[in-house]
């Protein structure tokens, strides 16, 4: 395992090759600590009174503080330091991480169709789980700040559900402004958010030095061998000291993986440990602290400050999901699993920071709603894990696909490691399922219904793919046929001709020949196809071949992380010796118009759904970047 493979050193290589974010190290771990920790970071706030205050409270006796305290210390070593940081991190697509990154990878090595649909449903699945951790995160993590005015004022208790959603609602109407402006921002504000976590946990902790006994594994094994069923329900709550360990792996691409690991061992997980040992020698010294022994930690005279930087530590926390929900959009989008959307690239120098409007929308109405439909942190605790622990399963079988089919390792180690992870993993999702029926329902139906939406884009998009290689005529046979019968005329110019990947001739190019009988001096049949890398550079983005009668086939490579852009591929063909006026060119794309069929080949519910996502996806003129004033559209009618 010491040992580099080959693909180790080729990543490496590539890495080397802008493909990690640029700018110093220090400054790259500054924005790491204000985007990709937030979460991770503010779940002191409603761990301990989750477990020892929630609805299936463990007993504040001595024993048990110490035996959660070693849950949490351990599962923090375990789960986030080992997995997450130094293993599933590994796994890293020329940079980029995240589940569909993950799936991307391991299915690099899987030719076998069988295998490749398990690794496909496994990698949809996990991603609308993680869309899931994305519309509870802000609601609990922002509520559980915003109620510590219940504890300060009692009165202001019915202020706290509003002044939840108008902090939701700035946070989300800033995402515009990108990440790397987000993270410079917030980077400073969770720098005095861990310092403070570190010292009024150190400060408990000197109080009752004993606390630390807890560092010694063997406590949280006795508290399971002494409370047996009660422990593992416990576990439901001790998760929830992991949320954001999904997002930290999603949001590699935007930081890149050396300043991530270096913050979390030098800054992160110390302030943590200190603030969850100091939240359990308070209640050693005061049992009637489990009420919120996060806010009470703090002298008096500091609540209300306390509570104006953990709620701006939670507005970033959230940052941490949200940043990571644009990363897996866009792929999912480049890889096909769901509709085109709108994206917006927020740094010219880092390609894995983007902006998704329509998707930064639809979180902000769904986190808006889940807040006001639980109503307290309280309630969104039993909702909250699930989807959190379903990911995190998810992750450790797709990394050990990779670990056995890219970085070689040996069978032997790599089932060993992993068969500990997912005992580590199936604890954990084990004790959320019994949360179920008060309210681990709501992440398991959201991840469904996003489950059921990317499976039907993607099976819809293969039956569409069917019907135009169906209806498409060979371009050899078209060719030919022109010999035989040549057009009445060749107009002057050029003409570009978008074309599916797996077409042999465009839909449009038929169409406008049956139509008009001429044809253009020159045509070129642009494929853009999206390979299983983040990105490609531009030497290696363009395939040209010169055909007969003035046809032209380019083929343009881009990365999952990257937007097409049509005038920028036209301009790369110079180099092949294509000159082509993007100005003065004439545009093609076929417009498809789906319509029922009386024997579709989805089932009626998939048959509805694509229907209705396909007339909303967006334009192919906008997405692709093709110049609106030179495009002609030409619609074919099939059914689905």
């Amino acid at each position: 395992m010491t040992l580099l493979t080959t693909y180790e050193k080729e990543i490496m290589a590539s890495q080397s090759n802008n493909h990690e974010p640029s700018g110093g190290v220090l400054a790259l771990m500054l924005g790491a600590i204000g985007v990709v920790y937030g979460d991770v970071g503010t779940s002191p706030l409603y761990t301990m009174k989750e477990i020892f205050n929630g609805p299936h409270a463990v007993a504040a006796t001595p024993d048990n503080v110490l035996g959660i305290l070693s849950l949490i210390f351990w599962s923090l070593i375990l789960v986030i330091s080992i997995k997450y940081v130094l293993f599933v991190m590994r796994a890293n697509n020329r940079g980029e991480g995240g589940i569909m990154a993950l799936m991307a990878l391991a299915l690099r090595h899987r030719n076998q169709q069988r295998q490749r649909n398990i690794i496909i449903a496994l990698g949809l699945f996990g991603t609308a789980l993680f869309y899931g951790d994305g519309i509870i995160t802000p609601a609990i993590s922002v509520l559980s700040a915003v109620e510590g005015l219940q504890v300060a004022a009692p009165a202001l208790q019915p202020y706290v559900l509003p002044i939840t959603i108008v902090v939701l609602i700035v946070l989300f109407m800033f995402q515009s402004k990108g990440t790397e402006n987000v993270g410079l921002l917030f980077g400073p504000i969770m720098m005095a958010w861990f310092g403070v976590l570190a010292l009024l946990g150190g400060l408990s902790v000197s109080q009752n030095p004993g606390v630390l006994e807890a560092l010694n594994p063997l406590y949280g094994l006795h508290f399971f061998l002494g409370h047996g069923w009660h422990a593992f329900i416990a576990l439901g709550a001790v998760v929830l000291a992991l949320t954001g360990a999904e997002a930290l792996y999603a949001d590699m691409g935007h930081f890149g993986k050396r300043p991530i690991q270096l913050a979390w061992f030098s800054m992160i997980l110390p302030a943590l440990a200190l603030n969850y040992f100091g939240q359990g020698a308070l209640i050693l010294r005061d049992p009637t602290a489990i009420l919120n022994p996060f806010y009470l930690l703090a002298p008096s005279w500091a609540m209300y400050p306390m509570i104006g930087l953990a709620t701006c530590a939670t507005v970033i926390a959230s940052q941490a999901v949200i940043s990571g929900a644009f990363s897996i959009t866009s792929q999912a989008m480049q890889m096909d699993y769901i509709p085109r959307m709108q994206r917006v690239h927020t740094s010219t120098e880092a390609i894995g920071q983007i902006y998704v409007p329509t998707m930064n929308r639809t979180l902000l109405v769904l986190v808006i709603c889940t807040v006001l439909g639980f109503g307290s942190s309280g309630n969104l605790a039993a909702a909250y894990g699930l989807a959190v622990t379903g990911t995190m399963m998810i992750t450790t079988l797709l990394t050990l696909i990779v670990a056995l089919d890219s970085w070689q390792w040996r069978p032997s180690t790599a089932y060993s490691l992993v068969a500990v992870l997912l005992v580590i993993d199936g604890a954990f999702l084990g004790a959320n399922l019994l949360k179920i029926p008060q309210g681990g329902w709501f992440p398991l139906v959201v991840g469904g219904l996003l489950f059921l939406l990317m499976s039907t884009w993607r099976s819809g998009r293969e039956v569409l793919t069917y019907h135009l290689q169906k209806a498409s005529m060979s371009l050899t046979g078209f060719i030919s046929r022109l010999n035989a019968h040549p057009p009445l005329a060749r107009v002057p110019g050029t003409a570009v001709y978008m074309s599916a990947r797996n077409l042999s001739m465009p839909h449009a190019l038929q169409v406008n020949y049956a139509h008009n009988q001429v044809l253009h001096e020159r045509i070129v049949l642009l494929t853009i196809a999206t390979e299983d890398v983040p990105t490609i550079s531009d030497g290696e983005r363009i395939n040209l071949d010169a055909l007969e009668h003035g046809f032209y086939r380019v083929t343009a490579r881009h990365g999952f992380m990257e937007t097409p852009n049509v005038p920028k591929i036209i301009k790369l063909c110079r180099a092949l010796g294509l000159d082509i006026d993007s100005a003065s060119a004439s545009f093609f794309i076929g417009r498809e118009t789906l319509i029922p069929s009386d024997k579709p080949d989805l089932n009626p519910l998939q048959e509805k759904i694509f229907l209705v996502m396909f007339r909303n996806a967006s334009s192919p003129i906008q997405f692709f970047k093709v110049p609106p004033e030179r495009v002609v559209e030409l619609g074919v009618q099939f059914e689905v």
